[in-house]
């Protein structure tokens, strides 16, 4: 057999299966949920940081330098990091009184 006509017959059954592969989907039939009724969901409250953020993203670019967007952010950044407003927030352990190594330079030698 030539390359011709191997390339042909190539052609031909990547033709035919892509024919039957049609016709399969074509008179497959979607079968419906087990379970049709769609779950009610009852309404939330209304949550005043998501309100206080909609009036922040209406604001624009005065939402910067709005005081209260400045809060609502905050708390916002402190809800998602899962932070208390109510405690303080922890200082850092203060550096011990003993004097830092010298770290010597590499372009100096060493005594």
């Amino acid at each position: 057999m030539d390359g011709k006509t191997l390339a042909r017959l190539g052609a031909v059954i990547f033709v035919a299966i892509a024919v039957t592969a049609t016709a399969i989907e074509i008179t497959r039939q979607d079968e419906p949920p087990a379970n049709s009724a769609t779950p009610m969901v009852a309404p939330s409250a209304p949550d005043p940081l998501r309100e206080g953020q909609r009036r922040c993203q209406r604001l624009g670019e005065y939402g910067a330098r709005d005081a209260e967007c400045l809060r609502v952010w905050a708390e916002s950044r402190d809800r998602f990091l899962g932070l208390d407003r109510k405690q303080p927030p922890t200082a850092p352990q203060a550096a011990s009184s003993a004097t830092p190594k010298t770290i010597p330079s590499p372009d100096r030698p060493r005594r």
